[in-house]
């Protein structure tokens, strides 16, 4: 069988001079999953962040059960947390969609005039005059359905969230929490001194902060300067949330000690 070459189908269109052209589709590579990534950076920056400055605190007080017990504790409360806010997250944006539209449904029906004004007042936010949109507002106003629709995309600017994706977008942000958090405490169920697991702990966390920053950008489109300075970024924050939480929970403990001595 002999093999076909394929090759785009295009479509027929005239230009202005009236001869026949022809339009080769367009395709554009955007990623239909903005949503989801997001959750997944948040779940994942936060679960390095947090669960690794907590245990670097308890660290300081020389005891790996404690460590990881608290760790752990932290861990589980912490993905759940994240994961039922972004399902409660999701969900109320769907309901103020859902009000929004309600009301500018009504105000289409009770103010069609100022509602067709305010149409044209945002197509002269893009350099277009009345005579030129004349005929796109009179097309949105045979059809209620696409004129309420125009106004929430570009009045209100509001995108219609997806209900089904309410429970995946808290279930990636939990999970993504989850095994941020992990990495981190894997030292310390490795190693029985504190203080080493503390060390290979930060090592770790450092390595894949400087990763995740970069590779976190470079997904989200930026460039590979601009990705080398969020890596950069990324691993100050952990720093200092780190060494927040261990001199924090330093101090408190010999405040402690001291009061006892006294």
């Amino acid at each position: 069988m002999a093999g076909i070459a394929w090759t785009p189908q295009t479509s027929m269109a005239s230009d202005l001079s009236g001869e026949t052209v022809a339009r080769i589709p367009h395709k554009e590579n955007h990623t239909g999953h903005g949503v989801l990534l997001r959750d997944a950076i948040i779940g994942f920056a936060d679960g390095l962040t947090v669960p690794f400055a907590l245990t670097a605190g308890l660290s300081s007080l020389g005891s790996s059960k404690l460590v990881i017990l608290g760790g752990l504790a932290e861990l589980f409360a912490g993905s759940l947390s994240m994961g039922l806010g972004a399902y409660l997250a999701a969900v109320t944006e769907k309901k103020h969609y859902e009000v929004e539209e309600l009301r500018e449904r009504r105000e289409v029906k009770e103010k069609p005039q100022a509602e067709e004004d305010e149409i044209y007042d945002i197509f002269e936010q893009y350099g277009i005059g009345r005579s030129q949109s004349k005929g796109v507002v009179e097309g949105l106003k045979a059809n209620e359905d696409m004129w309420v629709r125009f106004m929430m995309d570009f009045e209100l600017k509001l995108v219609k969230p997806v209900t089904k994706m309410a429970w995946i977008e808290g279930a990636v942000m939990g999970v993504a929490y989850f095994f941020g958090g992990l990495l981190p405490m894997i030292p310390y169920f490795a190693l029985h001194n504190v203080t080493h697991a503390l060390f290979t702990s930060i090592g770790i966390t450092a390595v894949i902060l400087v990763v995740f920053g970069y590779v976190k950008a470079i997904v989200t489109g930026c460039r590979h300067k601009d990705a080398a300075w969020s890596a950069v970024q990324t691993l100050i924050v952990g720093v200092v949330a780190a060494g927040a939480s261990y001199g924090i929970v330093r101090g408190v403990n010999s405040a402690e000690d001291f009061s006892a001595c006294r």
